[in-house]
């Protein structure tokens, strides 16, 4: 069931009734240091669009974007399946959300990206057919994914890797739309899919499979982050202010997915990212978006490196991809400054 349109937020309220609701000052609206930093370098700010409800803190941050100093922010569409990294990298976004695996294989290919900070944790869920109860089960089995390289391949090739099995050697590998895959995971044609939200939602609601593994709450994937924060190294170098206000107001917005789940979930529906309310408040409620501040991101780089690299995915050490591919000192100091 959708959202009914009179249940719906304009931006302007939206953050209205984010200061009836008491959430101004733990969003630090009124800090300081915003007024006291200098303007940011550019006041136009590029943001892909694409559907999706789990990188939500990035569509929300264009309510925080203006009192940060932007006043052209751009919404630009990117092609069905296209990867945000490429736009990145060809100056088309100016900063992006990505899945943590993904990104450590463009730094490894010599993508000039740079990590910023992690946003949240936990949103992919691994769904198995008969055949598949836990992840060493995929050996030998039929694995679908939307292309080779996406968010989904590289999460499985990590996990795969992670309890011995060789994603190169020991799994089959195949691309369908994910609509496809699902109907070839009913009817027992491929063995396991890796979903985002909705996805993972729609699996459950048409009791399609079984959850291997739910990275929101199944350890080690529970202790890293999934989606995190980047940019165009050289847009870093010559915008570091842009950059700083621009991810402070993502994290504003992560805390609104947290402490406002409802609003926050109305708005991506309004707003067209996604379909369905109860999803997107589902998704909402259930994603570690509030723990931004308590997880190291430099584990979560280092961490899926190593598994990347067990995948053979990756030849870079952790050391060199944490060295060329991050820059954590907009994240530390926002860390101070947006106490919770």
């Amino acid at each position: 069931m959708n959202a009914p349109h009179a249940a719906g937020w304009s931006r302007r309220a939206f953050l209205g009734g984010l200061t009836l609701g008491g959430t101004a000052g733990l969003l630090g609206l009124h800090a300081g240091p915003v007024t006291a930093e200098p303007p940011p370098e550019t006041t136009r700010l590029r943001l892909a669009r694409n559907p999706g409800t789990c990188i939500a803190p990035y569509y929300l941050a264009k309510e925080f974007l203006p009192a940060e100093g932007f006043t052209d922010v751009q919404d630009v569409r990117m092609a069905s399946g296209a990867l945000s990294p490429k736009a990145v990298v060809a100056g088309d976004i100016d900063i992006a959300l990505n899945f943590s695996g993904p990104l450590i294989t463009r730094v490894d290919a010599g993508d000039p990206l740079v990590i910023l900070a992690g946003i949240h944790v936990g949103c992919f869920q691994l769904f198995g057919g008969e055949r598949v109860s836990a992840i060493r089960d995929l050996k030998g089995k039929t694995v679908a994914v939307t292309d080779l390289g996406s968010p989904e391949h590289v999460f499985l090739a990590s996990m795969a890797a992670h309890v011995g099995v060789d994603p190169r050697q020991n799994m089959r590998w195949v691309t369908h739309p994910f609509e496809e895959s699902t109907r070839l995971l009913a009817e027992g044609t491929i063995d396991a899919v890796l979903a985002f939200p909705p996805q993972a939602q729609e699996l459950r609601a048409r009791q399609v499979g079984q959850v291997v593994v739910n990275s929101l709450v199944d350890r080690p994937w529970s202790q890293y982050f999934c989606c995190m924060a980047y940019a165009q190294r050289e847009f870093v170098r010559t915008h570091p202010v842009a950059i700083k206000r621009a991810l402070r107001a993502i994290l504003k917005a992560a805390a609104v997915c947290s402490l406002e789940p409802e609003r926050a979930a109305r708005f991506l529906v309004d707003e067209g990212y996604t379909k369905t309310y109860e999803y997107a408040l589902e998704t909402m409620k259930d994603v570690g978006y509030n723990r931004w501040r308590e997880y190291d991101a430099e584990d979560t780089i280092r961490f899926y490196a190593l598994r990347l690299q067990e995948a053979g995915m990756i030849k870079a050490t952790p050391q060199k991809i944490i060295a060329q591919g991050t820059d954590w000192r907009f994240l530390h100091e926002l860390k101070r400054e947006l106490k919770g």
